[in-house]
């Protein structure tokens, strides 16, 4: 791993090309509470665009649960990586965005904007590369 001339870490090809998977898995996994959060660290924290904050993996299962179980489930989003940054041979940075598309019959569009400012943080485990943090900001 080596500095560049902006200061970030240049992260090997093969770390980010496993980083760009795991977003792809995640993203595809989103209404799959089996898997899902296996995507993540056990202390993962995660703030929805709503502002909602999740500490840790049985949290976001429980929350997720709910969702699943309730109209939420038929909200999805599409994630779009805009740039990866290493922080450390460890850990990256990964800037997003990400797009909801409410599919409810009664969907209130007016109250969360349809894009967001999605920001994870990923770590190297034992298992590879997880995800420590997700982030999502409303664009207005």
């Amino acid at each position: 791993m080596t500095s560049t001339a902006t200061g970030r870490t240049a992260l090997p090809a093969e770390d980010e090309q496993a980083i760009r998977d795991l977003v792809a898995r995640a993203d595809q996994a989103q209404s799959d509470a089996a898997v899902l959060p296996g995507l993540h660290t056990d202390q993962a924290v995660i703030v929805n665009i709503a502002g909602r904050r999740l500490l840790g993996q049985e949290a976001f299962i429980a929350a997720m649960t709910a969702a699943l179980d309730s109209p939420l489930k038929d909200i999805h989003t599409s994630v779009e990586i805009i740039d990866i940054r290493g922080l450390t041979e460890d850990a990256a940075l990964i800037i997003c965005v990400k797009t909801v598309h409410d599919n409810r019959p009664e969907a209130d569009t007016t109250s969360l904007p349809a894009t967001g400012a999605l920001t994870y943080v990923a770590v190297r485990t034992s298992d590879g590369w997880r995800l420590a943090l997700a982030q999502t900001t409303p664009i207005m």
